[in-house]
């Protein structure tokens, strides 16, 4: 009898991502934290987003049925004003910059994205939007660390910015050693249809 390969999987979730400028000036603001707290598991600047559904593993073959209408939905969205604002901690452990901005619009589109997704048959844990983007995780041992920078984010204040593509976001999390890395597996423009 031979084994059966199972199916490949891909980790997926649906985000909404700063641009470019936005992220460099809440860096600048984390510079000296990076050298001064190393033990610190530091996201990639670049991998920086705010996630409006996380779907966990699935079929590799699942994740084209999402496309079609993740894409009419983008494209019947209009953008959104959003700002990096302040910081905060999620159980000491993980340290998240929060967003502020059209927030009504951001949970309009997050229970749009989520419907989306349920109308494709996929099941997923149902969390509550908290919008923030994560910058660090601590280790059990070091979160006081992850508390004290938390309170040093708490006067930050990017510049206001326009959220102006939905991705679709595979990650190679448990896949060996070394940081997460996200890629997109595809992103739709938000607005581009017809008005």
């Amino acid at each position: 009898m031979t084994e059966q390969t199972p199916p490949p999987t891909v980790r997926v979730f649906i985000a909404l991502a700063p641009p470019d400028d936005a992220k460099a000036e809440l860096e600048r603001e984390l510079l000296s934290a990076y050298s001064a707290y190393p033990r610190l598991r530091w996201n990639r600047v670049e991998d920086w987003h705010i996630t409006l559904a996380f779907l966990g593993e699935l079929p590799a073959a699942t994740v084209p049925l999402l496309q079609p209408p993740l894409a009419g939905l983008a494209a019947a969205h209009p953008p959104l004003r959003l700002a990096l604002r302040g910081g905060g901690h999620f159980d000491e452990r993980v340290l998240w910059s929060g967003i502020e901005g059209n927030l009504e619009g951001l949970h309009l589109l997050t229970k749009e994205v989520r419907d989306a997704i349920r109308a494709c048959g996929v099941a997923f844990e149902e969390r509550p939007l908290r919008p923030h983007l994560t910058l660090a995780r601590a280790r059990r041992d070091d979160t006081s660390s992850v508390v004290e920078l938390a309170a040093a984010l708490a006067g930050f204040t990017g510049r206001p910015w326009h959220a102006e593509r939905l991705h679709l976001v595979a990650s190679n999390v448990g896949r060996g050693p070394g940081p997460i890395h996200y890629r997109d597996i595809e992103a739709w423009p938000l607005g581009a249809g017809p008005s």
